[in-house]
């Protein structure tokens, strides 16, 4: 097998699923968490790869990297997933070079979100990309690309509405409420899960209802405590779970379980209320949506929901694509450059090679009074060498560049 080249885009790929082709109940079978994350990079050199990233969120999971074929970066996804590789590509798109790298300008931007603009991609897919970096998986190209996909977004966010108003996953499930239930400030809800989607889904009830009757519940019990601190609500241990779904009127759940943390058992003789399953996959076990007492609503029907707000992100699309375009750009350049370097590497070598040489050394001290410095000569081949990257950029003519680069080197000498 030939030597994967991680500066050639022909070889960057994108394998995913998301909530276009796959619903919340398949795209859980393909939800990585950090543990299996940590697996698959483990797994990595295996399958011949080096660079890679993997971003699982509610509405995605994506394999970005460098490999011979998409089909490798799809075999090592789904070592770590429920589901199995025949069920992936069934639902999976395989992006490609230049269509890879648009896409994930698009992902940061919250253009190929669930909710158009939705923002919290943008943490995610930082974690993501901190946590393959800390473990050695990023190179100079998808570092240099994340970081103008990064630059792209908040451009995005400055300079356009893209993201403006508050619509998320969780705010519209604060929507569906305010709209479901009447005099829900008296309702009692419980919020099982605090990590940063529960934080939010916690913040979003107090802004946007003007409630505090809200008790948090979460395995790791401080966690809980300290936001229901923060927060002004209550908090109770998590072996009062079963009785706390009993008590609530309303109860949310937003925790990253591999199995359901609500079981039909636990709700089959309580009393009538809602059930927001925030969680991919899903932490509220399926069959309580036959409860005829029980409203079970997920991530995917929150998503339905539409307001003013994104009719007017809608309109701010173009503009979003227009400085996508522009830092796309920006990234072809710099790979262009990148093609140069080897070049470059050898001419700076030559003429260090050519500074030591002592026919240069006796011409050179024939022009000039003192010998040159060291810290000038660097500071000469350097300028020379940047004068001809930016020639070999607009220019293609490599034997010319090389003896003008020459020239200059001499010239600079005798100055």
């Amino acid at each position: 097998m030939y030597k994967l080249n991680n500066n050639d885009i022909s070889n960057f790929f994108v394998a995913g699923l998301n909530y276009k082709k796959a619903d919340a109940n398949m795209r859980g079978k393909f939800a990585i968490n950090e543990e299996q994350y940590l697996k698959i990079l483990s797994l990595a050199p295996q399958y011949g790869l080096s660079e890679l990233l993997v971003v699982s969120t509610c509405n995605r999971t994506e394999i970005y990297g460098f490999a011979h074929n998409a089909n490798i970066l799809c075999e090592l996804l789904c070592t770590q997933t429920q589901g199995n590789i025949e069920t992936f590509r069934q639902f999976a798109y395989i992006k490609n070079d230049l269509q890879a790298i648009q896409h994930l300008f698009d992902v940061a931007a919250g253009l190929d979100s669930q909710i158009l603009g939705d923002y919290e991609i943008v943490g995610q897919l930082k974690l993501a990309f901190k946590f393959s970096k800390e473990h050695q998986f990023v190179g100079a190209y998808m570092e240099r690309l994340v970081n103008l996909v990064l630059k792209s977004s908040k451009s995005i966010k400055t300079n356009t509405v893209l993201s403006g108003g508050t619509v998320s996953v969780a705010f519209a499930a604060i929507q569906y409420l305010k709209e479901k239930v009447a005099a829900i400030k008296d309702k009692k809800i419980l919020l099982i899960g605090t990590g940063k989607i529960g934080r939010n889904t916690c913040k979003n009830l107090i802004d946007y209802i003007g409630t505090t009757n809200i008790t948090l519940i979460n395995r790791t019990e401080f966690k809980a405590k300290d936001l229901a601190i923060e927060l002004g609500v209550k908090y109770v241990s998590f072996s009062k779970l079963q009785q706390s779904i009993n008590e609530a009127d309303i109860v949310m759940v937003a925790t990253n379980a591999e199995e359901p943390v609500v079981l039909a058992a636990d709700v089959f003789n309580s009393s009538h209320k809602i059930i927001i399953d925030l969680s991919i996959p899903f932490n509220v076990e399926k069959s309580v949506k036959e409860l005829p007492h029980i409203i079970l609503v997920n991530v995917d029907e929150l998503s339905l929901i539409k307001d003013a707000t994104l009719y007017k992100r809608e309109a701010e699309v173009p503009k979003a694509l227009v400085i996508i375009q522009e830092h796309i750009n920006e990234f072809l350049d710099w790979h262009s450059m990148r093609k140069h370097v080897p070049t470059l590497k050898a001419v700076k070598n030559k003429l260090y090679a050519m500074h030591d040489c002592n026919l240069y050394v006796n011409y050179t001290s024939r022009q000039n009074s003192s010998p040159v410095k060291q810290l000038t000569t660097d500071y000469n081949i350097q300028k020379v060498i940047n004068g001809m990257a930016v020639k070999m950029r607009f220019q293609n003519r490599p034997g010319c560049n090389y003896i003008d680069a020459i020239n200059e080197f001499i010239a600079t000498g005798t100055n």
